[in-house]
This record gives C-alpha cells, structure tokens and sequence, in this order.
C-alpha cells in the first residue's frame, strides 16, 4: 500500500507536533518545505538594498576621511549630495535587477531541518519541485522506510546552498510574520527561515526557547 504524508504520521508519537507543513521525521529531525513567490515577498530586494546602503556610507564615511585635511562646508555637502545621487541609481538598479531575476526564477524551493542543536535552510534547484521534497520528508517521517536515504542524498546533492545554524551560537532571533520570516543571526552567519502561516508560532517559538543566547 502506497504511504502517504497523512498515513505517515500516526506513526509518530502523538505528542510530537505535527502542523500543515512541518513533519518530525523518524531521525527526529523536523523538516518543512517552503515555495518562496520572489515577486510577493520583498525579503530578497531588503536584503540587497541594506548591502547597497551599507556599501554607500562606507564609501560616504571613506570620502569624508579623505577630505579632512580640507574640509569645508561645501566639500561635506558636495560629497553627501553625490553619495545620494550614488545610491538613488543603486537603488533603481537594485530594483531593476531584482525584478528581473525574479521574472527569470519566478520562485525557489527550500527545505527545512531542525532539531534541538540547529535549524539549517537548504536551497534546491530550479528543476525540482516541491512535491519530490515533500515526497521525501513523507519516506523520512514513516519509520517503516527501510532505506530512505537514496532520494534524500540526491536531493541534498542537487542542492544550491546550505546554511546552518547552532542554537547555542545564535545572538539574535527576529520575527517577521507578515513575510512569513523568522531571522537567526549569529556573529558571522545570518540565516533567513521561512515557514506557512499556520506553523510559524510553533517554529519560532521552537527556535527562540532555544537561542538561550539571543537577545
């Protein structure tokens, strides 16, 4: 008889959570998979546009350095008139460029793992759909798989990027409910996790009760 994702489930102990995405699978993990639509969540054109802006006041901040020696009134006004200038066509050209690749990608495909060390965000490429990641956490949630490793190392094999997250290392957790967004910020990474509506309180409460670093 062919498992599905809802048959799957009762073999789990009925006190772990179960939500509309997120499954906890029979290696303990907790696993969700998330379509991200590039044209509905601005998260993307944020994050570019902070870059671009801290990019703007280092090159600003490096000008007025420069200029000390001679510094006058009209040199600082001169100056943060053409950064200005400088990041109003980054800006355009940030919008521009999100725009297009958004056009060009239409929306991406990220798998989820977490347990009570990390949550790590796993890119998949374009040719694979979100029924096949789901397909994989269903094998990975039922117990009786004998061998579900196969389809998990080709998918994690085809993956774009990787990125993880150590509880215990975290220094900031941030919600972003609207755009479905949870941030987890250590010193030197910065995780982005997505997750639906209806499993986001559970996630981040997950995540925070164990961040026992974070702000």
């Amino acid at each position: 008889m062919e498992t599905t994702l809802e048959n799957a489930t009762q073999i789990v102990e009925s006190k772990a959570y179960q939500g509309k995405e997120v499954r906890l699978c029979s290696d303990g993990k907790y696993r969700w998979v998330y379509e991200m639509h590039l044209l509905k969540n601005p998260t993307i054109f944020f994050t570019v546009l902070k870059v671009m802006m801290i990019s703007i006041g280092i090159v600003w901040l490096f000008g007025l350095i420069i200029g000390l020696g001679d510094m006058s009134l009209d040199y600082f006004l001169f100056w943060t008139k053409l950064s200005g200038i400088m990041l109003g066509i980054f800006v355009v050209l940030t919008i521009i460029g999100v725009l297009i690749t958004a056009a060009i990608l239409g929306k991406y495909v990220v798998l989820f793992e977490m347990d009570e060390i990390e949550v790590v965000h796993i890119q998949m490429p374009r040719q694979v759909k979100k029924a096949e990641v789901i397909g994989f956490i269903t094998v990975l949630v039922g117990a009786m798989a004998k061998n579900p490793t196969t389809m998990g190392a080709g998918l994690l094999a085809a993956s774009k990027s990787r990125s993880s997250s150590e509880f215990a290392n975290v220094r900031r957790v941030k919600a972003y409910p609207k755009r479905n967004l949870i941030k987890v910020n250590q010193l030197f990474n910065k995780n982005q996790v997505y997750v639906a509506d209806e499993d986001y309180d559970f996630v981040y409460n997950f995540i925070k009760s164990r961040c026992i670093n974070a702000k």
